[in-house]
């Protein structure tokens, strides 16, 4: 763990960075990352929503993309998306090692996002932007072969950039944001190349600002420490534990159910803001149409996140029919386990597929990708995935 004595924040972020060495677990997690986001984004070209992220930089293009669907990993520790960020800012930054410029970020991400903590998620931010502007510019700068000192300053010239709210969940803005973060990053690495200067203690007076604790940075364990979430659903990461209990029940007649209780700790409902959803985005946001649309879909997929399958009359009754109990406690999403009972026949939950404690085969990545319209993806590499991507 880091101590109070230690210098500037950014100095030492920088250090770690330009030091890594991945490992092979690590170089491992990068290509599952690159396939997982690089699907994802191509899943996501004809979105509604794909006309506005022109208006970004590539990087930050790519990143909506990336994260629109609300079909990307996640890291748990910090609650945040932290591939839909750096997969695209070490693509689009260039250099000879893509996979450590994306490791280098997603490392310096999830290490801020982890010392933000939960009291910074359930406060209302969103850590894939706050802890991702600083994030993207350590992927950016590490893949333009910056030295310690001005990936240093790149990290402080990300700082200003470094917000994004939960409030924009359901609405584009949750996408755009992620993007400006993704931009961010690109922008503070070529100014620090450029010779800009900049405050390194900028990063510890952000933190103090956000809630965040400076000294509870750990530079030990992995690249990644934590691993990262595959989502098996195109939803926030909060559904996806009750969507797989309701499928480890058999097949019920949804014709007659009065009533379905779910019992789960609060802070595994932090981010499911919207009760009763109108539009697709919002539904991705809903506890009650979460479940409804298991029910009903059995798997549900991009076509239960529409707005026509929000509002069918059988996903209205079924939302007003579940009944949700709080709990106390819990600092993450996946805190404790859910239980759900319907009509009398009860499960219970603690991991969904796709967990770190339950991660994905490589079959089953690949029946993601192919889910995605994007198969032809699986023999994709860090070299080639620029060009490709430049496609979409």
């Amino acid at each position: 763990m880091r101590t109070a004595t230690a210098g500037p924040l950014t100095n030492e972020l920088a250090r770690w960075a330009t030091a890594l060495d991945p490992s092979e677990d690590d170089l491992a997690l990068a290509h599952r990352s690159l396939l997982d986001t690089a699907a994802v984004m191509f899943a996501a070209r004809g979105n509604e929503l794909a006309p506005l992220f022109g208006q970004l930089g590539e990087a930050g293009r790519w990143a909506a993309l990336a994260h629109v669907l609300d079909y990307d990993d996640l890291h748990l520790p910090s609650t945040a998306h932290v591939s839909a960020v750096c997969v695209p800012v070490a693509l689009s930054a260039g250099g000879d090692d893509p996979a450590r410029a994306y490791l280098a970020g997603a490392g310096v991400m999830a290490r801020l996002g982890t010392a933000l903590g939960w009291r910074h998620y359930s406060a209302g931010w969103h850590a894939t932007c706050t802890a991702g502007a600083p994030g993207a510019a350590v992927a950016a700068a590490v893949a333009l072969g910056l030295d310690t000192d001005a990936v240093s300053r790149a990290i402080a010239l990300a700082i200003p950039a470094a917000g994004g709210v939960q409030r924009a969940f359901g609405t584009a803005a949750k996408a755009l944001q992620v993007g400006f973060a993704a931009d961010a990053g690109i922008r503070a690495a070529a100014l620090a190349k450029a010779g800009a200067t900049a405050d390194p203690r900028a990063l510890e007076q952000w933190m103090a600002l956000v809630g965040g604790d400076p000294d509870a940075i750990d530079f030990g364990g992995p690249g990644v420490p934590g691993g990262l979430a595959i989502k098996p659903y195109p939803c926030c990461y909060a559904l996806q534990r009750p969507i797989a209990a309701v499928r480890t029940l058999e097949p019920l007649s949804t014709d007659h159910i009065e009533r379905i209780a779910v019992r789960t700790p609060a802070a595994s409902l932090a981010p499911l803001i919207h009760h009763s959803p109108e539009t697709g985005l919002e539904g991705k946001f809903s506890l009650e149409y979460g479940i409804a649309a298991a029910l009903l879909d059995g798997t549900p997929g991009f076509d239960s996140f529409s707005d026509g399958a929000v509002r069918r009359p059988d996903a209205v009754q079924l939302m007003g029919a579940v009944d949700v109990e709080a709990t106390d406690g819990g600092d993450h999403l996946l805190t404790g386990e859910v239980e759900i009972e319907i009509d009398g026949r009860r499960t219970a939950l603690a991991f969904p597929p796709g967990a770190p404690e339950r991660p994905m085969t490589d079959g089953e990545l690949r029946t993601k990708l192919e889910l995605c319209g994007a198969g032809e993806l699986a023999g994709l590499s860090w070299d080639s995935a620029a060009s490709l991507v430049r496609s979409f």
